[in-house]
């Protein structure tokens, strides 16, 4: 691999899209975002403005950049922030309620418009979130001398930047300034390849999640469903998910309590399908301006942005993906609400996931009759929940304030 043949797979890659775009509504949200990129940010950046530039790829990375953008705010209130997404997944959530003075989409790759887009937006920093290397984009900031960041990134032997066909993707990251990476593996293997320049910080997303303690989390409907019911949750389910929720529900395990399923496809078709499958009265979030939701026993979420909300009342949470190659999705939400969590065997790839068993605030669960035990166990011993939902919590709350560390940092660089 060469810039060359990286370029071309850039092109390639946008020429995909704009097909893609004829019959995928993310895909048409991608390409008609990047129509007038450079404008918005002409519009909203002035020459002589101060810019902190933060780019995330979707809302995962968003949430963990959160904690952070909003230290920067405090510490340098003069400087504008501009946030840039890859996704339309994130940017399509974020876009009514976003802290930062710019939103956009960060536009393809090429020589031509890294330059662009570094000469309108001419950051004082630049600071990805975990993994988007971008070549084009890096070898502009470091030709013109501007501090880059990376946080909250997690390295493994299998990448291609420690294999011998990866030493041209090694070059990419010789341009970051400084990394802090969340475990201390992820630093050896970057000095291993050369790259000094690195803290092991941990992972910004407990510091958000922190943050969600907070916040105001009361959603009227949802204290009107559970009543004095106790309630599981099921977010971010993927189809292996489901099945084994749909046989729970339609068992005579799933008595004396209440369930709420977020699941991670967002089509319509499916969330009526599912419905359908559920033996138990069951309502899509969609219909709750219709109807009492105290008479119903099951509530999908066929909606986006409350997830975290809804965690915030449960008594027992599953987590989706730990079934499929991706593995399980975010353990944390549910965590600090000191919410007993459960998943599936494909955890590996996540530390907190791994820790959070260790610690003894989360279940693995391999099959139906597993998953089955499980949920019963927690449903009918109070002790043992409250004991795994506490432990869960205390997990979170022990970790270090990561966006304090790397604030500090900006010292240095001034």
């Amino acid at each position: 691999m060469n810039s060359f043949f990286y370029t071309l797979g850039i092109h390639l890659m946008g020429a995909g899209m704009k097909i893609a775009s004829f019959f995928h509504p993310k895909a048409k949200l991608w390409i008609q975002g990047r129509v007038q990129v450079f404008a918005e940010i002409q519009n909203r950046i002035s020459p002589t403005d101060s810019v902190i530039w933060m780019h995330v790829s979707s809302l995962g990375e968003y949430e963990q950049g959160l904690p952070l953008l909003i230290a920067l705010k405090k510490k340098f209130p003069e400087h504008k922030l501009a946030l840039s997404f890859f996704s339309p997944s994130g940017y399509e959530v974020v876009k009514n309620n976003c802290m930062a003075d710019l939103l956009f989409y960060i536009p393809l790759d090429t020589p031509s418009n890294a330059n662009k887009l570094i000469e309108l937006l001419h950051p004082d920093y630049a600071i990805f979130v975990k993994y988007d290397f971008w070549y084009h984009i890096l070898q502009t900031l470091a030709l013109k001398k501007i501090p880059t960041l990376f946080i909250s990134c997690i390295f493994r032997q299998n990448q291609i930047y420690f294999k011998p066909s990866g030493k041209w993707f090694v070059s990419i990251l010789t341009k970051v300034t400084h990394f802090f990476v969340q475990d201390e593996n992820s630093k050896k293997l970057l000095n291993f390849i050369g790259i000094q320049q690195v803290t092991v910080s941990g992972d910004t997303r407990f510091d958000r999640v922190k943050m969600l303690i907070k916040q105001n989390n009361q959603l009227n409907w949802l204290s009107l469903f559970k009543g004095t019911s106790t309630l599981i949750v099921a977010g971010s389910t993927w189809k292996e998910d489901n099945i084994l929720l749909k046989n729970f529900i339609n068992s005579s395990f799933f008595i004396n309590c209440k369930l709420v399923i977020a699941p991670h496809n967002m089509n319509s078709d499916y969330f009526r399908k599912l419905k359908g499958e559920l033996m138990p009265k069951t309502l899509l979030f969609s219909e709750l301006n219709h109807t009492n939701p105290t008479d119903y026993q099951v509530i999908i979420l066929d909606t986006v942005g409350i997830l975290t909300k809804v965690y915030s009342y449960s008594d027992i949470s599953y987590v989706g993906g730990a079934f499929g190659k991706d593995g399980v999705h975010n353990v944390l939400e549910p965590a600090v609400f000191a919410s007993p969590v459960v998943y599936g065997p494909i955890y590996d790839k996540f530390i907190e996931a791994v820790e959070l068993i260790q610690f003894g605030g989360a279940k693995v669960i391999h099959n139906q009759n597993e998953f089955n035990e499980a949920l019963v166990e927690l449903l009918t011993d109070k002790n043992k929940r409250h004991k795994m939902g506490k432990k869960a919590q205390e997990y979170i709350l022990s970790k270090p304030n990561t966006v304090q560390l790397i604030i500090d940092y900006f010292d240095k660089l001034q």
